[in-house]
C-alpha cells in the first residue's frame, strides 16, 4: 500500500504567503479587507500548495454551503424517463457550476416524501431551492417557506392567496397554445381537439386556455385530459377518436403526449397530416425530431428556464444584491417550429 501524503493545511499556505492564518482565511473564504498584494500572495500559495479549502470548516465562516438543492415534485420513474426534466437539470448545472455551486437533487415519491424534504431543507444543507413540476394541491411551497429557504419556483405557481412573495420563471404556455391552435384553424382544419396535460399544473391549464381563446365554444368532447407521457398520448387518442371518428387536427400539449397520438393515428390508418395534422408543445429535439412525421410543435427553451432559475436564485443568495428584487417572474417566449406534421 502506497501513503498518501498529507493535505496542505491554511496554515501552511498562510506560512508560504508570509501572513497571518486570520487573512489566508479571509482570502480563500472570499472576505474583503486585504490588500491586493497580500491577496496574490495567498492566492500563489494556495495553487503551489495545491490547497482545497474543507467545505464543512469554510461554511462556519460563511454561513454558506455553496449547495443548492433541485426539488422534482414527480416520481424518479417520470424524471428519468422524460426529456423536459433532462434538459432543465442541464441549464441549472451549468449556471450552478458556473458559480461553482454543487446542485442536490431531490425528487418526491409521493406525500410521504414531503416531510422529508422540508426536514432536509430546513436542516441547513444548502443555501437555496429551485422547486418545479407542481402540482396545484402540492404542500410543498408551504413547507418550503417555513423551511425558510430562498426559493426559486420553475413555472407559475398555482397558488393565488396572495400571501408569499415568489419568484418565478416560465414559459408563456397561453400564447404558444393560441400560436399552435391558430396554425391549425389557418390550415382550414374545422375539428380541432386539444389534449392536455394534468389539469392540476399550471403549464398545462395555461395550455387549455390559450387553446380556447381560439376555438371559442369548441365542444368538450374535442378536450381530452392526458399526463404529459406517450401512453397517456395514446390512451386519450384512443378516446378522442372514439368520441369525435371526424377529427381533423390535435394540439397536444406536449411533445411526448404528440408522439402517442402519432402511433395511434398510424395504427388506426389516418394520414398525418393529410387527414389530421398535429401539433406538439416543447420542441424536444430528441421527439420532434424523431417522430413519424416529424411534428410541428412550439418551441420553449427549456434548458434557458434552467439557467434563469439557477441565475435569479443566485442573485438572492449574493450577499451584495440580498436586498434588492429580483423580479416576481420572468415569463420567456414561444416560437412555432414548422415540421411535417401540419
Amino acid at each position: 500500500m502506497t501513503e498518501t501524503a498529507p493535505r496542505p493545511t491554511l496554515e501552511a499556505v498562510a506560512a508560504r504567503a508570509g501572513v497571518s492564518r486570520a487573512t489566508a482565511s479571509r482570502v480563500v473564504n472570499g472576505g474583503d479587507g486585504v490588500r491586493e498584494p497580500l491577496v496574490e500572495r495567498v492566492r500563489q500559495a494556495v495553487e503551489e500548495l495545491g490547497y482545497v479549502p474543507n467545505q464543512a470548516a469554510r461554511s462556519l465562516v460563511t454561513k454558506q454551503h455553496d449547495a443548492v438543492a433541485v426539488v422534482i415534485a414527480e416520481p424518479e420513474t417520470r424524471v428519468f424517463a422524460d426529456p423536459f426534466f433532462a434538459l432543465q437539470l442541464r441549464g441549472i448545472s451549468k449556471e450552478l457550476t458556473a458559480h461553482d455551486n454543487q446542485l442536490v437533487l431531490l425528487l418526491t415519491e409521493g406525500r410521504d416524501d414531503h416531510a422529508r424534504v422540508a426536514r432536509y431543507l430546513a436542516g441547513g444543507h444548502v443555501d437555496g431551492a429551485l422547486v418545479f413540476s407542481l402540482h396545484l394541491d402540492d404542500p410543498l411551497p408551504g413547507l418550503i417557506q417555513g423551511a425558510g429557504v430562498p426559493t426559486v419556483f420553475g413555472g407559475r405557481p398555482g397558488w393565488s392567496d396572495g400571501t408569499r412573495d415568489v419568484v418565478y420563471v416560465d414559459s408563456d404556455n397561453r400564447g404558444g397554445a393560441r400560436e399552435a391552435v391558430s396554425l391549425l384553424a389557418g390550415l382550414g382544419r374545422t375539428r380541432i381537439a386539444h389534449i392536455t396535460g394534468p389539469l392540476d399544473q399550471t403549464s398545462a391549464a395555461d395550455r387549455l386556455d390559450g387553446y380556447r381563446e381560439i376555438m371559442g365554444d369548441a365542444e368538450p368532447s374535442l378536450v381530452v385530459e392526458s399526463d404529459f407521457t406517450p401512453g397517456g398520448g395514446e390512451r386519450a387518442m384512443r378516446e378522442l377518436l372514439d368520441r369525435c371518428p371526424d377529427v381533423d387536427a390535435v394540439f397536444a400539449a406536449n411533445d411526448l403526449t404528440a408522439s402517442g397520438v402519432l402511433r395511434v393515428l398510424r395504427e388506426q390508418g389516418r394520414r398525418v397530416p393529410e387527414d389530421v395534422a398535429v401539433v406538439g408543445f416543447d420542441d424536444m429535439l430528441p421527439v420532434a425530431e424523431q417522430t413519424d412525421p416529424p411534428l410541428t410543435t412550439v418551441r420553449q427553451d427549456i434548458e434557458e428556464m434552467g439557467r434563469i432559475m439557477a441565475r435569479l436564485l443566485l442573485r438572492r443568495l449574493d450577499r451584495r444584491t440580498a436586498d434588492e428584487e429580483p423580479g416576481g417572474a420572468v415569463v420567456l417566449p414561444t416560437t412555432l417550429v414548422r415540421r411535417a406534421s401540419a
